[in-house]
């Protein structure tokens, strides 16, 4: 009976890669550009662990990413450790706790690696790569407009040409349904046929606001018709809130930035688990990978944040990539001061 040979130690765990030449450079390349533009704009760099506590690092927030955290003991403390899979919870309970001192807005900065416990429909990798900024401590249709225009200035570093960003409210349908009174069984019908897109069974589960839902479906697109489908509803007091602020913020940014392409989809949820106000992904033209994801929400003392998270290895994969270093090969025995030379003239 023959033994089964032992697995090659070049195998990796599914949805676990080497990144190797240029493509890690690459990587770090762009990484470093959106910091620099992060950077410009005030936003001052944080470096939160790779693991924490489980029981902090799923605290508040940060519970809506428990299903995808890795756990380990730690064998020091005996206490369970999680493995983070998203980084803005972490940044948050860094400005509620180790920067509560410090003036308000806060605006931090990050970048590092996460690891999931498994990986999605259009990316399968389980370690990613995230770059972001979140700004802390201000609720003003400014401060959303902000995440759109540095993105956008951001995108541009890397070369990406016409960038979209989609907006939603995903705080938008709830508030809908609560002022139908639509709970239980139907409620949870009903969020899943708009999760779906599903205009049938919005239409059998939505009751007295199923018209008005299916409008707002339809409404899905770019964001002055959608704006107007908004416009024309009938909204009670909270929705109507929501939208005079999407407005407001969509304003911001049309002033500073009136060729940007933004799209809103007034009814999407999906991925928005924490968030409590205007959302927004990003988009390259003609793609249906997003490139960051973001939004409003409330750290753990209920202070007002928003922010939006970049992947930069979805970046790259519609950005040009960038040209490599030139390189010089010297001859065995060459003298110190010519290589020191080439390497001053970025060789």
């Amino acid at each position: 009976m023959t033994e089964d040979p032992p697995p090659s130690p070049a195998l990796l765990p599914t949805g676990l890669i080497d990144l190797l030449p240029p493509a890690a450079e690459a990587e770090a390349i762009a990484v470093g550009r959106l910091m620099k533009v992060f950077a410009s704009h005030g936003y001052e760099r944080v470096k939160p662990p790779l693991a924490e506590f489980a029981d902090g690092l799923l605290a508040g927030m940060g519970a809506a990413t428990s299903d995808q955290v890795f756990r380990v003991m730690d064998p020091g403390t005996h206490r369970m450790l999680g493995l983070r899979a998203d980084m803005t919870p972490q940044v948050a309970r860094i400005a509620t706790h180790r920067l509560a001192a410090r003036p308000r807005p806060l605006r931090l900065s990050y970048a590092g690696q996460c690891l999931r416990v498994r990986g999605s429909s259009t990316d399968p990798n389980r370690q990613v790569a995230q770059a972001g900024m979140e700004l802390i401590g201000s609720d003003t249709p400014e401060a959303d407009a902000e995440m759109v225009l540095v993105a956008a200035e951001a995108l541009d570093a890397l070369g990406l040409q016409r960038p979209s960003f989609d907006l939603t409210m995903p705080t938008l349908a709830p508030a809908l349904m609560d002022e139908a009174g639509i709970t239980g069984p139907a409620r949870a019908a009903l969020a899943r046929a708009l999760d779906r897109k599903d205009a049938a069974g919005v239409a059998a589960h939505g009751g007295a606001i199923a018209p008005l839902l299916a409008d707002l479906l339809l409404a899905a697109g770019p964001v002055g018709p959608a704006l107007a489908v908004l416009d024309a509803a009938r909204l009670g007091p909270a929705p109507a809130t929501q939208r005079d602020r999407l407005r407001a913020t969509v304003a911001v940014i049309q002033a500073r930035a009136p060729s940007l392409r933004l799209t809103l989809d007034p009814v999407e949820f999906r991925g928005f688990q924490y968030h409590t106000g205007l959302c927004l992904t990003v988009y390259a033209p003609g793609q249906s990978e997003f490139l960051g994801r973001g939004g409003r929400y409330l750290t753990s003392d209920d202070e007002p944040a928003t922010g939006l998270t970049l992947f930069p290895d979805a970046i790259l994969r519609v950005c040009p990539a960038p040209p490599p270093r030139p390189r010089a090969y010297l001859p065995w025995g060459a003298a110190p001061e010519h290589g020191a030379a080439l390497r001053a003239q970025g060789f």
